[in-house]
């Protein structure tokens, strides 16, 4: 399942004050500690590291599809390799034990329950 990616509304407010200001007919002033360009410059950086990280985490999407394919092939190993030791040594071998397998000899045999209620005549 791929991962959210991230947006942001401050992001969108923030570039639209950016065009209104750019509209001005004279640059507004301020004062000192808020001007245009520092503003346009906090924009833009915080632009830059959003698509940064959904790069990313589209990156790791790619990555854990294919560690997903390979998991998968990994599980068809794993049935295959029990089932050519199963052929070889039978079922009930101490072999397909060690390769994980359950015994023929040691499951469990099923038992059946008697039937619950009263019966009817």
């Amino acid at each position: 399942m791929a991962r959210p990616r991230r947006s942001s509304k401050i992001l969108e407010i923030a570039r639209q004050r950016l065009t209104g200001l750019k509209q001005f007919q004279t640059p507004a002033d301020f004062g000192p500690n808020l001007k245009q360009s520092e503003f346009e410059g906090e924009v833009t950086g915080y632009s830059d590291d959003q698509e940064s990280y959904n790069g990313d985490v589209a990156a790791l999407d790619d990555k854990q599809n294919r560690l997903d394919a390979r998991e998968r092939g990994l599980a068809d190993w794993n049935r295959r390799i029990l089932s050519a030791v199963e052929a070889q040594y039978g079922s009930d071998s101490s072999e397909y034990e060690l390769v994980g397998g359950t015994r023929r000899s040691e499951r469990k045999k099923p038992v059946r329950k008697p039937p619950t209620g009263s019966p009817t005549t």
